[in-house]
């Protein structure tokens, strides 16, 4: 039997990469940031072009989902990466990949808009659905109803998997940014052309428009709420960022990094674009990530800014630790970094990605945090921290 098994191992050899004449400028590439170190637990390199996406399951943070550039997306085991589903059929880049509020369900989403929604457990698709080119996707926090906004402007809104749809039209610009509030009755979305709606998910009507002198002079890039939904961070690529009071629909706070703007040139294009924004869950603190690399802390009940702390390249996405005042962020220099936003310092720094690390996302007990990455590979990396 022994050459039986062999002669079955040997099928899944490629042999046709072995001689391929593209690897020469593979290595090329490789060597620019050659991952000297690797302190990662667990590498998933399932993914044939650059990981896009990452999210874990709410439920038990055992399961990530990453979706990439080969037009696929995987729900893996984060212990040990083994697949638990691979969700094919698209025609585009999966650049959302999101588990429902109880993890029973997947949405994948690509770039051309399609939209898949997979059951977990029975492996299969239970609904799709084509929209405009896609530019985010969010599960309402408590229901089984699933969110997305497009390119034309419009925000869609589907009851799973009766594909019960509702929609909420504006202006024909695109609704770039959403996020459903924790009450589950409002959302909050950002538009290019620098308007925040705040819409009422049962009557489909905009409570808040904040537009004209209020609204940002740039599209909107990214938004966040705090815990309990009373006040949204907006980000764009004007440099600033906005508090808005959801209630009221006003703007209570305005954040930019003084010297945001490219010396002597008011031109819009040369300003400093707010790229990731979020609250800290125990401290009256919001971070703001730059295209330039500066991570800025504020106090936002005083606006005071608090720290700056600088990276090498543009930070891409940061994120708070559920109940700490560590907030993390990751960068296009492949390294994903943890600060404490009280002194301001570096608290820890994790390597071991070849290229820029595109999304990454962390569990509630700030124990692990699972990167998506332009190198084609997903990692799982072990937080240990000194002080725990």
């Amino acid at each position: 039997h022994l050459m039986d098994d062999l002669a079955d191992d040997l099928e899944d050899v490629d042999f046709e990469d072995a001689g391929n004449a593209d690897d020469d400028e593979g290595w090329e590439t490789e060597d620019e940031m050659e991952a000297e170190q690797d302190d990662s637990e667990l590498t998933f390199s399932k993914h044939t072009g650059s990981v896009f996406c990452v999210s874990l399951d709410p439920a038990t943070n055992s399961m990530a989902v990453t979706g990439g550039e080969d037009d696929k997306a995987y729900v893996w085991r984060v212990s040990d990466g083994e697949v638990l589903l691979e969700c094919t059929g698209h025609k585009d880049s999966v650049t959302c990949a999101l588990f429902s509020h109880d993890s029973s369900m997947v949405a994948t989403g690509d770039m051309s808009g399609m939209i898949k929604v997979w059951k977990v457990d029975t492996k299969e698709e239970i609904w799709s659905f084509e929209v405009g080119d896609l530019e985010w996707l969010e599960w309402h926090p408590c229901a089984p109803v699933l969110l997305a906004g497009t390119d034309d402007g419009n925000v869609w809104m589907w009851k799973i998997p009766s594909g019960d749809c509702k929609t909420f039209q504006s202006s024909a610009c695109q609704a770039t940014s959403g996020k459903v509030l924790p009450d589950g009755k409002r959302a909050v979305v950002g538009y290019e052309d620098g308007t925040v709606r705040v819409w009422d998910l049962k009557q489909g009507n905009a409570i808040h428009v904040i537009k004209g002198r209020d609204a940002h002079q740039g599209a909107l890039t990214c938004l966040a709420c705090n815990k309990d939904g009373s006040l949204v961070l907006t980000g764009s690529v004007d440099g600033c960022a906005k508090l808005i009071n959801t209630a009221t629909g006003k703007v209570v706070g305005v954040f930019s990094v003084e010297d945001g703007k490219a010396k002597g040139s008011p031109d819009k294009e040369e300003s400093n674009s707010v790229e990731s924004v979020g609250f800290c869950n125990i401290l009256p603190l919001v971070a703001l990530a730059y295209l330039d690399g500066t991570l800025a802390i504020y106090d936002f009940s005083t606006q005071v800014l608090r720290h700056r702390c600088q990276h090498e390249a543009g930070i891409v996405h940061l994120q708070w630790e559920e109940s700490s005042s560590v907030v993390s962020t990751c960068c296009l220099d492949g390294a994903l970094r943890l600060w404490d936003a009280r002194s301001g310092s570096l608290v820890c720094e994790y390597r071991g990605h070849t290229a820029e690390i595109l999304n990454f996302t962390i569990n509630r007990e700030a124990s692990l945090a699972v990167t998506a990455s332009g190198d084609n590979q997903a990692k799982v990396f072990c937080l240990q921290r000194p002080d725990r």
